[in-house]
């Protein structure tokens, strides 16, 4: 049998590539899903469809309580002017997204992530305005709506309410958990069940050395959320595992020398 020397190393050269570019895509975290250049609606189902399709590593939403115990998915407290905690989900379904969309459940936002094995689905646990109580309560409900449909290998949590990540950590010692406020240091949280960090720009400025403390207690590192590419080059630099931005295209030709 005569084989075509060209021909192999010309497969094995697309192979390279494709793992380069997985590599870079690795680290990007679409900050309520891949929606600023395609001009989507945050937090909706067609942003976190884009995010997928670009196989990035993760799609970042936030998860709010609805009054009558309905998990949805959007980042400001209220849906175009309608308070979520104080509404009930039908009194949600009157507003819609400007593509058309109404305000995904939790559920099918999930059923949307599941589709795919690539993109994980980077969950924020949202502080309730009712109080903490009322956050514990949409923390439960979150983590066994994960459960019950077997998402929990694609979905990471975070957090800004310390509490929150605890609880996650004994509801499931296995979920990954990353904090968000920047007000722990990487010890604390590694004692605590913390899976990493993801912190602020500001914060890492502040406190460099955490970057390293936290990589050296298995912990990983992100940050959010990093938009210019001056920011994106020296956070690569500092070899944190993700950075978490609105803008996901620019990243990934940055990271692949384009920029």
């Amino acid at each position: 049998m005569k084989i075509n020397v060209n021909l192999l190393l010309l497969v094995a050269m697309m192979g390279i590539s494709s793992c380069k570019t997985n590599y870079y895509k690795h680290m990007i975290i679409a900050h309520r899903g891949a929606w600023k250049t395609a001009g989507l609606p945050e937090n909706s189902i067609a942003s976190l469809d884009k995010a997928m399709g670009q196989k990035l590593y993760g799609s970042e939403f936030d998860v709010h309580l609805t009054k009558d115990g309905i998990l949805v998915v959007n980042h400001n407290n209220d849906f175009y002017g309608v308070d979520i905690a104080t509404a009930t989900y039908q009194g949600l379904l009157g507003k819609k997204h400007p593509n058309g969309e109404r305000i995904p459940t939790l559920g099918a936002y999930l059923r949307e992530g599941l589709k795919q094995k690539k993109t994980k689905l980077i969950l924020e646990i949202k502080t309730s305005n009712l109080g903490e109580e009322r956050t514990l309560e949409s923390t439960r409900m979150i983590v066994d709506t994960v459960k019950s449909l077997n998402a929990q290998k694609l979905t990471e949590y975070i957090c800004f309410d310390y509490e929150v990540g605890k609880l996650v950590h004994l509801l499931d010692t296995a979920a990954s958990v990353a904090y968000l406020n920047g007000d722990k240091s990487p010890a604390e949280l590694k004692e605590d069940g913390y899976k990493g960090i993801d912190y602020h720009i500001s914060v890492y400025d502040k406190h460099p050395e955490w970057i390293p403390e936290a990589k050296k207690l298995g912990l990983s590192v992100n940050v959010w959320t990093v938009n210019s590419p001056d920011d994106m080059k020296r956070f690569i630099k500092q070899q944190v595992n993700y950075i978490t931005t609105n803008e996901p295209e620019l990243l990934f030709d940055l990271l692949r020398g384009k920029k």
